[in-house]
């Protein structure tokens, strides 16, 4: 993938070899051939572009590390392997304590029904829990998990649990 830093990269790189060449010319003085002064070229070049490797490999990384802090999922994909995404229904869970993690909210809510996954939602600058989040349940027992969850008591909370209302993009 050919991003708009290449181009820059390759112009940064002409503008260090010719700066490198000069600085090579002064350094190595008169006496030196253009070999040498070649050579100390290409090394300024080569130290460029592993330092734009080293960047992009950074960026990426912390990138993929930002993505994750947003959301974590406990997923139960392999215990239920006969329920489709057409059966499964998504509940809205709200007002929950912010000490509850995902493996928490997935047994409490496992009493009542299948749960396909957990999701709950987390400050992106911070990591804090946001004390809210969404579980994936089968659709057959959504409304029974509904009416049994809903103002119900979980850690010392009255939690609020309603069908998720369709992202809009």
């Amino acid at each position: 993938m050919v991003s708009v830093k290449t181009p820059l990269l390759f112009v940064a790189s002409v503008i260090l070899a010719v700066i490198g060449f000069f600085v090579a010319s002064l350094i190595l003085g008169e006496g030196s051939t253009s070999i040498e002064k070649s050579m100390f070229a290409v090394g300024v070049i080569l130290n460029a572009v592993l330092i734009f490797i080293l960047s992009s490999i950074t960026k990426t990384t912390a990138s993929a590390a930002s993505t994750s802090v947003t959301s974590s999922a406990i997923s139960n994909d392999d215990d239920h392997d006969d329920e489709s995404d057409e059966d499964v229904s998504t509940l809205y869970v709200g007002n929950l304590p912010y000490r509850a993690n995902e493996q928490i909210v997935k047994e409490h809510f496992e009493t009542f029904g299948y749960v396909r996954s957990v999701r709950l939602m987390k400050d992106k600058r911070t990591g804090k829990r946001k004390g809210f989040g969404f579980v994936e349940v089968s659709a057959q027992q959504a409304d029974s998990m509904i009416d049994k969850l809903n103002d119900s008591e979980f850690q010392e909370r009255t939690i609020k649990v309603r069908p998720a209302k369709d992202k809009v993009a």
